[in-house]
């Protein structure tokens, strides 16, 4: 099948996820056509069955915000009638799914009927979505999709509670490539980072306020009290620069490295010991799955999709959000005891292991036969 794939080309979780999608895609035999601003920062050498194709926005002093909806419509177009493709895959409903539903329409008065699944991640429903500007452009957006999936049942049903939703939502979890995360080095380099007896805790994330990175500064304040530990801090975003100065007043700056965006998550997150994820809001958790498969156990916060990946009790614990207390006090249960922690370590790969890519790909297939399959229905 000829898929055309829209998505954000970042770090974010939706981009990984639809880059990942893609290539296992490609390597099953589908022809992958990627349609974005620029190439995905997860793909990498093009082929004979994955192609980029980047949406240029021109400058125009007549716009104050130029149309990237615009633009993107218009290159789906061209790339759906040069290409031949055959469904149109959106991950995000704004603006892809508005973007993808204009193409759809233009494409219709040339006879050419495209299907198009939306997939909802998260913001795109529980922040920018839900804003009285765009919500009834996200709502039309989820309506107008052929097929609409999500990554988890908790954002199922906000979305169920926030929109006036008139198709099923299917839930399709995110997943891993668990043949990418076999360890291929004998030594993790832990002394780069911490001493031997140190203890070694992660965040992975893009420093956003919704996760909530004070929290995670003050659960590791309460655990280097009680044993000699280190904190690996991943990522860029608007609350770094609060979160170094917090480090700073709470006398751990030594204690705390910030290594920025990396593209070694995997040998990061090889030495660590826990993986703290106290988010205000998570559509699903994909930093925890990936420290996860890494057999690394999580410290999260209980909202959102975050339960359905984090296990408590198993690949780690769940805790309020906001409660920090309790998060340290479970870091620290399976911090202390090496045994306590090899079987954390264990559990956490065996439950990541569940949501490994060869287990999810077949679903995202079948969505996509039923949405080729009703190609022909103009029901708009």
């Amino acid at each position: 099948m000829k898929i055309a794939i829209v998505c954000y080309p970042t770090f974010g979780g939706s981009g990984v996820v639809a880059t990942e999608l893609g290539i296992a895609l490609a390597e099953r035999g589908h022809e992958v056509h990627f349609v974005t601003y620029k190439q995905p920062v997860r793909l990498g050498l093009l082929g004979n069955n994955i192609h980029f194709h980047e949406v240029h926005v021109p400058e125009y002093p007549l716009f104050h915000y130029q149309p990237y909806e615009l633009a993107l419509s218009s290159k789906l177009v061209d790339t759906i009638r040069l290409y031949g493709i055959e469904l149109l895959h959106v991950h995000y409903a704004i603006p892809h799914a508005y973007a993808g539903y204009m193409a759809k329409k233009m494409l219709q008065e040339e006879g050419i009927f495209i299907p198009m699944i939306t997939t909802l991640h998260g913001t795109d429903i529980t922040l920018v979505g839900k804003h009285p500007f765009y919500k009834p452009a996200v709502n039309f957006s989820i309506n107008k999709s052929d097929v609409v999936t999500s990554v988890s049942e908790g954002l199922k049903q906000s979305t169920l509670e926030i929109f006036d939703i008139e198709k099923e939502i299917e839930v399709i979890p995110n997943f891993i490539d668990s043949s990418k995360y076999q360890p291929n080095y004998a030594d993790c380099q832990r002394s780069l980072m911490a001493n031997e007896d140190e203890r070694i805790i992660t965040h992975i994330s893009n420093f956003r306020k919704v996760k909530n990175i004070p929290d995670v500064i003050h659960v590791f304040y309460r655990v280097q009290q009680e044993i000699p530990a280190k904190l690996i801090m991943v990522g860029e975003g608007p609350e770094k620069e609060y979160a170094e100065q917090l480090c700073d007043d709470l006398d751990i700056k030594d204690k705390v490295v910030f290594l920025g965006n990396s593209n070694e998550i995997d040998r990061i997150l090889c030495f660590s010991d826990l993986f703290l994820l106290p988010s205000k809001s998570e559509s699903f958790g994909l930093a925890a799955l990936e420290a996860m498969i890494n057999r690394v156990p999580v410290i999260s916060s209980n909202t959102g999709g975050i339960p359905e990946v984090n296990k408590d009790g198993v690949s780690g614990y769940l805790a309020d959000v906001g409660d920090v207390a309790e998060m340290a006090e479970k870091a620290l249960y399976i911090l202390s005891d090496n045994v306590v922690l090899e079987q954390f370590k264990e559990n956490a790969h065996e439950v990541a292991s569940k949501f490994d890519i060869l287990n999810i790909l077949p679903l995202y297939e079948e969505v996509y036969e039923k949405a080729y399959k009703s190609r022909f229905k103009n029901t708009f």
